[in-house]
């Protein structure tokens, strides 16, 4: 398909045969006399009056509970930057479209102009009762850390900014699996990481929960290799600067087992891919266009195993193996937060599944004859209906599982000398 056609057929989907993919429907009748007396008033007051005396009541009487917030600021909409918060609302209606398709979420798609974290996170305080949960989406880093991580904080809901943690879930289920199939480990794997924003830190960190060693792990960003004598750092950054002489992303590379690419178009060269170690890995995932193809990354080594953020190459690097599926999960725990446990668990659900004997539904789906575990396929395609079955019950139990973690005991004491000075 032609660069024209597609664009015509994208811009057709959206405008016919109403504008937007969106629509709000009833999950109650509303036909009579009689519905219409229990949908609105007088009937409508029990329920009200029973949720003012018992807030969790709520979950039983609305939507709360399978009802989740995309919200962004359109700050970094997904491979097009910053194009303001009405830009990115098709974005988030497609976003709103996975949540009910996947895992039967229904969404209500938030666009805030906001000038500020500050003013973004007030916003979202204020709308959070009406949700089960939060999920951030196309945030630019470094604010998207911030906001995050004050909404955490701030609320008794899970938040979950998606081009952080939903990214590093899907990275590392790839990765991990990736590196059984050339026969390495992530606690001795060398590990580049060509971008240090969102999705990068994000996944470097759970890859470091999971068994990965910080020290094995080189960021690039823009400037070059993330060392510790540079004094242009953001903390996030800071957390992973290393002592190292190597400046280039082509020194990084050099020996490298792994490569994570997220964020831009065409800066590997095939050079740096022969210079890697025996049986490397190279997860080139920016969209649309990597930082490899696979064509050139496969003419310079034949023993690697490849991953992009296309649909159109084996081994896609999708975020909708993630975040339907652990919002279903926590939605179904009534988790008060998505935890690094949840997190895991999920990475653990979608290596496992991708091991397992791929349905004929599957096949079927995506027209293929055969689907195998091995270097053409690390993670579970979007459509199999095992998803559903496997990732939420994984990530629900492992939100159940925190909440019965012992609480340190606090002992509380008169305060020394020694202790004032402290």
């Amino acid at each position: 398909m032609s660069q024209a056609d597609l664009k015509k057929k994208a811009l057709d989907y959206h405008r016919l045969p109403k504008p937007g993919k969106l629509s709000v429907e009833s999950s109650k009748p509303c036909s009579t006399q009689s519905d219409l007396s229990l949908a609105y008033t007088p009937g409508v007051a029990q329920p009200v009056l029973e949720i003012a005396k018992n807030p969790k009541t709520a979950y039983d009487y609305t939507n709360k509970g399978n009802l989740v917030a995309v919200i962004t600021d359109g700050t970094a909409i997904l491979g097009l930057g910053n194009r303001g918060p009405l830009a990115a609302k098709p974005v988030m209606e497609g976003k709103a479209v996975l949540f009910k398709q996947f895992a039967g979420i229904d969404v209500f798609d938030i666009e805030v102009s906001a000038k500020t974290p500050q003013e973004f996170i007030k916003v979202v305080e204020a709308i959070a009762p009406t949700f089960g949960g939060i999920n951030l989406e196309d945030i630019a880093a470094p604010h998207c850390f911030e906001i995050e991580a004050a909404l955490r904080k701030k609320l008794d809901i899970p938040v979950f900014h998606d081009d952080q943690h939903g990214t590093a879930v899907i990275i590392c289920a790839g990765l991990i699996n990736a590196l059984h199939v050339q026969g390495k480990m992530l606690e001795t794997a060398k590990i580049v990481c060509l971008g240090a924003g969102a999705a990068g830190i994000a996944s470097m960190n759970l890859l470091v929960a999971m068994g990965a060693k910080k020290g094995n792990i080189l960021f690039v960003d823009s400037k070059g290799v993330v060392h510790k004598e540079r004094t242009d750092l953001n903390s996030f950054k800071k957390a992973f600067a290393r002592k190292t002489k190597l400046r280039t992303l082509a020194d990084a590379m050099a020996g490298a087992d792994v490569f994570v690419g997220v964020s831009g178009a065409n800066l590997v060269s095939p050079a740096m891919v022969k210079s890697m170690a025996d049986k490397p890995v190279v997860f080139a995932l920016a969209n649309p266009n990597p930082e490899i193809l696979p064509e050139k990354a496969r003419a310079a080594r034949s023993d690697l195993i490849m991953a992009t953020g296309r649909s159109d190459y084996p081994n896609q690097v999708n975020n909708v193996l993630g975040f339907p599926f652990i919002f279903r999960g926590a939605l179904d725990a009534r988790a008060r937060e998505i935890t690094q446990d949840m997190l895991i668990a999920a990475v653990r659900a979608l290596a496992e599944l991708a091991r397992e004997r791929v349905p004929a539904s599957v096949l079927k789906a995506y027209k293929l004859k055969s689907l195998k575990f091995g270097p053409d396929y690390i993670l579970p395609k979007p459509f199999d209906p095992r998803l559903l079955d496997r990732v939420p019950p994984a990530v629900a139990a492992a939100a159940k599982k925190s909440l019965k973690k012992p609480v340190k005991k606090v002992v509380k004491r008169k305060l020394g000398v020694s202790d004032k000075r402290r």
